[in-house]
Parts: structure tokens; sequence; C-alpha cells
């Protein structure tokens, strides 16, 4: 027992480093902007911009004010975690394409004007958590895809533009889901799957199946 809880240990420490890291680098750099009096606004995403290129990188890292960075906060660190400890052998790949897909979708088709936050990478995590278990058909996965169904399934609606120049980035919103799902279905056979069960080809009848391996270590 002491050993099976210390691999979880480790499981959910290694889970653990992307979200802390990225959330520590998007908090130390709110912290500069209030401390030093200026703003990271135009390292964001500027569509169709030169100058808005090296958002595709940035922009994730930078909020608007405190309440936007701590909006982003826990959904980032919830679904970066899930995704990091369910999905661990292809988590890495599929976070950095998540990020750098919705970047470069956003500065090629989203309105004229400065794009930054996380949400657009929440959002593709969310998307690719629900889709990545109900694809795979597999009843952990699945439980995922619910819980994060149940805590953050209103964000649906963040995809809709209620008028043009609403004050968040639903392209941003939008195109993390386009990425998030798609990414799923690309990579529903990799990463854990649903076990496939091998029953024995012949068994006698004087045994249900269910006695079989008890049987055979009588023997």
């Amino acid at each position: 027992m002491t050993k099976l809880s210390d691999i979880e240990l480790r499981k959910i420490k290694t889970a653990l480093i992307i979200p802390v890291f990225f959330l520590l680098v998007t908090f130390s750099l709110k912290l500069v902007e209030t401390l030093e009096g200026f703003s990271f606004v135009e390292w964001g995403i500027r569509p169709l911009s030169i100058n808005g290129l090296p958002g595709i990188l940035l922009a994730p890292l930078v909020h608007s004010d405190w309440e936007h960075f701590f909006a982003n906060s826990v959904p980032l660190f919830v679904l970066g975690t899930s995704l990091f400890y369910f999905y661990r052998g292809i988590a890495v790949k599929v976070f950095l394409l998540i990020y750098v897909l919705t970047g470069i979708w956003v500065w090629l088709g989203a309105r004229e004007a400065w794009h930054i936050g996380a949400s657009g990478v929440i959002y593709g995590l969310a998307a690719y958590l629900i889709v990545g278990g109900f694809i795979r058909n597999y009843i952990p996965l699945m439980a995922i895809s619910l819980m994060v169904i149940f805590l953050y399934g209103g964000m649906i609606w963040g995809i809709f533009p209620v008028k043009w120049d609403v004050p968040y980035s639903w392209e941003s919103h939008l195109w993390g889901t386009i990425a998030g799902g798609v990414l799923a279905v690309i990579y529903r056979k990799k990463g854990p799957q649903k076990p496939v069960h091998e029953w024995p080809d012949e068994v006698d009848d004087e045994y249900p199946y269910w006695e079989v391996d008890h049987k055979e270590t009588d023997n």
C-alpha cells in the first residue's frame, strides 16, 4: 500500500510541475506590472500584424488586471493538472499544441485588438478533456469529462460574441475549444486507452468463467 501511495504521490507531483510553473510566470509578470506601473498588453496578439506575432507565445502569460489573472488561475490549475495526470504520456505535446494553435488561429482570425490572457488555453484544455474521455469510452476518463462539464460547462457561452465589441476575447475561447477538440480526435489512439479484456478460448463447462483462474491455480 505504501509503495502504491508513493507512486501516486510522484505522479501528482509530476502533474503539477507545468501548471504551477505557468502560473508562477503569469503571477510574476502581473506583479511586475503592478509594482512598476506599466503594462505588457502589447505582448498580446494583434491579428494579422507583425507586432502581434510574438503574442502567439506571450499572450497567455499576460492579463489585464488581477481579477483577470485570478479568474484564469483556478481553471488553468485544475484542468492543466488533470491533463498532466491522466494523459501524462502525451500531455506535454497536447498542451504545447493547444497553446500554439490557439495563438496562431487567433492571429489569423480575430478582431483588430490586443488579445491577452490564458483563457484560450483553458478552453482548449477543457475541450480536450471532455472529448478525449468520451471518445475513448473509458470509464475513468469519462468521469473526468463529466467533472469538467460539471465544473466548467458554463464556459460554453464564452465562445459566442454577445456583441462584436465584448471586453473579452471570445475568439480565443472559440479557437481554443476547436484546438482542444481536434487534438482529442487526432490523439485518440495515443495515451491512456480502454483496457482490452482477453478471455480463455476454451473453458471447461464444469467451471464458470470467473472460476477458471482458481481452477488452474489449484492444479
